[in-house]
């Protein structure tokens, strides 16, 4: 589906809550129009002694209940109409977490496995150079996002700092502990999707032990997902990351997929067996979408399940602890269906919900235990899905409606006591 949009797609899910509620048209307009978008281009001098310039952006969507906050991705496919949709995604996430923020996204097109570590330390720095007159800790605050980092944060809070005069630790979150960081925020989105699923499950009267999951993307969400549903008992039967999917039915090694998430090694060199099965490619990812499975959890990138493939997924469940992988058309289908979708805005909150900790903790210089951390991460996650749930049973329709309601009712709110 090379003709994919994915700020389409979110501007169709938008709509069709806003009918819901009966949404006026100036409110629809104001939603569906970031309030800012910025790009720019970055020269950065090359280890051959070359230049070479990217193309970067930041996409400020809305400010109504507090600054603007979201990831910077780098890859090779980002363009505008991603990070606007990821903008306006975080908009809607961080009203269904209850959190105090807007919406915004960033990204640069490159492909970071080519570039040395030199190298993405001065892309790194030349964007923080071209966007700092548009962010700050209570303006804009990046975070990490596909192929970023701990490491390249601290990058991005040195240069802001620089550029400021002062130190600045709350200017992004998810930095390593030693420069501001909070405890829990590694593993907090993976973590989310299994509190996410857990707490689903339970609202029909199900647990997760011994139900059969798939997680697609072994990134830090799936990898930590993945290891997480193997602690609550789930037989994780397949996993997948860009080299292919590994299947297993008596259940794949939580730990071990997260170890190889940590030493960014492929699943192409997973140990296979008479019970452990590897498939290469797109072939593998294909396999593990329509493998027969109780909760299937897409992790990786959008535009994963479709109208060329929901009729195909056998899953009973789908808990989304990637941005917008299902799109609108299979979305629809899936419902039709009978499939309940545990939608992203609600699935993969718990990664900014512990990025709002960071946040309090560096403008307040107090830091918490990460007992405490995954404690208040465990509250704000029951808030939301009983919320989300509410909202759903109300209006008779799916949980990403239930979700889209809630949170276009919250912001529109706010919007009206500001004047807007």
């Amino acid at each position: 589906m090379s003709n994919y949009n994915p700020y389409e797609n979110f501007l169709k899910t938008l709509n069709r809550a806003a009918d819901y509620i009966s949404l006026p048209d100036e409110d629809r307009a104001k939603l569906a129009a970031a309030e800012r978008q910025i790009t720019v281009s970055i020269p950065v001098k090359m280890d051959d002694g070359s230049t070479r310039v990217f193309e970067g952006f930041r996409i400020q969507h809305n400010s109504y209940r507090g600054p603007y906050k979201g990831g910077l991705r780098y890859h090779q496919n980002v363009d505008e109409n991603e990070v606007k949709a990821l903008s306006a995604w975080m908009t809607i996430k961080c009203a269904v977490a209850d959190i105090p923020y807007g919406g915004g996204k960033g990204g640069i097109k490159v492909d970071p496995s080519k570039l040395s570590k030199a190298e993405l330390e001065r892309l790194t720095r030349g964007y923080v150079d071209a966007i700092y007159p548009m962010i700050g800790p209570k303006t804009d605050i990046p975070a990490p996002d596909v192929n970023t980092n701990a490491q390249i944060m601290g990058w991005f809070c040195d240069e802001y700092s620089k550029l400021s005069h002062s130190l600045q630790p709350a200017v992004v979150t998810g930095k390593p502990i030693v420069l501001g960081g909070s405890k829990g925020r590694e593993e907090a989105t993976g973590m989310g999707v299994v509190f996410a699923a857990e707490k689903m499950l339970k609202k029909f009267g199900a647990e997760l032990k011994g139900k059969k999951v798939a997680v697609q993307g072994n990134g830090n969400v799936g990898s930590v997902a993945a290891k997480y549903f193997v602690k609550k008992g789930c037989v994780l039967v397949a996993a997948s990351d860009m080299s292919g999917a590994v299947f297993s039915k008596t259940g794949l090694d939580g730990e071990l997929l997260r170890k190889f998430a940590l030493e960014k090694k492929l699943l192409k060199d997973y140990p296979t067996s008479a019970d452990v099965t590897f498939v290469a490619g797109d072939a593998g990812n294909r396999k593990l979408i329509e493998c027969d499975v109780d909760i299937l959890a897409p992790c990786a990138l959008e535009n994963q399940i479709n109208a060329e493939n929901a009729q195909k997924v056998k899953a009973k469940f789908i808990v989304e602890g990637a941005n917008g992988p299902t799109t609108a058309e299979a979305d629809e289908i899936l419902e039709k269906r009978g499939v309940i979708v545990v939608p992203d805005i609600l699935a993969n909150c718990g990664g900014v919900v512990v990025s709002y900790f960071e946040w309090t903790q560096n403008l307040d210089c107090y830091y918490l235990e990460e007992d405490e951390i995954i404690t208040r991460l465990d509250h704000k996650m029951t808030n939301a899905v009983d919320k989300v749930f509410e909202e759903a049973d109300k209006y008779k329709t799916s949980l990403r409606m239930g979700a889209y309601i809630h949170a276009v009712s919250v912001i529109v709110e706010a919007g009206k006591y500001l004047g807007k």
